[in-house]
């Protein structure tokens, strides 16, 4: 919830007037607590995770929850049940690394809940050409930077900036959920 990443995209929507809560999954806090690797958490507990924290910031009303890679994909898993406002997906891992053929997208046809999804051009966990092909509902907008990988980095041969792309990033974010 710290990393570099996510500080430099919660300063820039906390700076565009939203205000943004940030908490990590359990196997996420295990990591920092015991300075080891573990692999993610089941799926049943990282849902949960989620509800409690809507709970903790009293229900929904007017919130928009999301997150960046397995964070969003989980948000989007409980954005329907918790009655969120709108759902943000930054950098979705359509499907795992290297299997492009074993989608994560069946819940998404489903899904009612306002979506924008953020993405690379260039993000090896779905592509813009990969994901022009997935048929998504139009209630799910998708946002592609130029160039970008799955944390939004660009090739320096692109003639972008990293930074040109986070801000691109935040600006998406921040005009969707004025935009709900």
């Amino acid at each position: 919830m710290d990393s570099p990443f996510m500080e430099h995209v919660a300063r820039g929507l906390v700076r565009n007037g939203l205000r943004v809560v940030r908490f990590e999954f359990p196997y996420m806090r295990e990591r920092r607590r015991a300075g080891t690797r573990r692999p993610p958490d089941p799926g049943n507990v990282l849902r949960r995770a989620w509800h409690e924290v809507v709970e903790l910031l009293g229900g929904t009303g007017d919130l928009v929850i999301g997150g960046k890679s397995l964070g969003g994909r989980i948000a989007s898993m409980v954005a329907d049940a918790v009655g969120a406002r709108g759902l943000v997906c930054l950098g979705y891992p359509f499907h795992p690394p290297g299997k492009p053929d074993v989608l994560r997208t069946a819940h998404l046809r489903d899904l009612r809940t306002p979506t924008l999804v953020v993405q690379g051009t260039r993000d090896t966990l779905g592509s813009r050409e990969e994901i022009e092909a997935y048929g998504l509902p139009q209630r799910i907008r998708v946002v592609f930077l130029e160039d970008g990988d799955h944390s939004f980095k660009p090739r320096v041969k692109s003639g972008r900036t990293e930074r040109q792309n986070l801000e691109a990033a935040i600006e998406a974010v921040t005009g969707f959920v004025q935009g709900l």
